[in-house]
């Protein structure tokens, strides 16, 4: 998948340092709604959302945050509407983005939404300027040093229903479709893979853009803005890394 490695050069470098930063609680939160929303409520029924809700209790969350997590995206909270959402946006350089969640007050999310591209050089854009290149993949990765034969991982994982396997930079990236995402990550975790750097429903843009360092660098900020909104579920888009650029980051950490 064109651009598909550079991505994910970009997620584990922010999963690491969201493990660093103690994100981890309002990260999986999303995910458990996001999850809830798409496929209801219910673990036993939606596999992606089990998948999540045990990734919540691995992590010691409290039950009460997982049950609330899950009656936001279902609209059972009492005493409180959300309203689903979806704002396309271009970033710095022309990158595209795309941003799901749900909100209890609208106006006021896309206002802030809309003052954090502007002030990050980026903008708004209309319904469906950006929606038509993303498509919705599961993404599955592991470090290599996990992995004491490389061949028989990748058959086991396509034996499981993934649709592709790749290693680079010391990284095997697992790429399914959104219905098998749960099959494959069960099946390696029954096999002894139980470290992911990445186990996620994702969205991936078909055509990516490879800008300068600098533009780089400002997208990943505004990519962490938009991350860490309450409000905002999920943020997709369309950057790249060239080796440069990633080279030029990994010096920096």
């Amino acid at each position: 998948m064109a651009g598909h490695s550079k991505w994910a050069n970009i997620k584990h470098k922010k999963a690491r340092q969201d493990k660093k930063r103690g994100k981890v609680f309002s990260k999986i939160s999303k995910k458990i709604s996001s999850a809830a929303r798409r496929g209801g409520g219910d673990p036993d029924v939606n596999h992606e959302l089990r998948v999540y809700v045990e990734k919540a209790k691995a992590a010691n969350m409290p039950k009460d945050n997982i049950e609330r997590a899950i009656l936001k995206a279902t609209g059972q909270l009492e005493g409180v509407t959300y309203t689903d959402f979806t704002y396309e946006a271009y970033g710095p350089g022309g990158v595209a983005f795309m941003l799901e969640g749900s909100t209890d007050n609208k106006n006021r999310t896309v206002a802030h939404i809309r003052h954090i591209f502007d002030k990050h050089g980026g903008n708004l854009g209309e319904s469906g300027c950006v929606a038509w290149m993303f498509h919705s993949r599961g993404i599955i990765s592991i470090s290599d040093d996990q992995v004491d034969d490389g061949d028989e991982f990748m058959m086991l994982a396509l034996e499981y229903e993934a649709e592709d396997v790749e290693h680079e930079d010391g990284v095997f990236t697992i790429t399914t479709a959104p219905e098998a995402f749960a099959t494959v990550r069960d099946g390696l975790k029954e096999a002894g893979y139980n470290d992911f750097i990445t186990d996620e429903v994702t969205k991936l843009a078909e055509n990516t853009l490879s800008p300068e360092l600098k533009t780089v660098k400002q997208n990943m900020s505004l990519l962490e803005l938009l991350e860490d909104d309450d409000d905002i579920e999920n943020v997709y888009h369309n950057l790249e890394l060239s080796d440069e650029v990633a080279d030029a980051l990994a010096s920096e950490d």
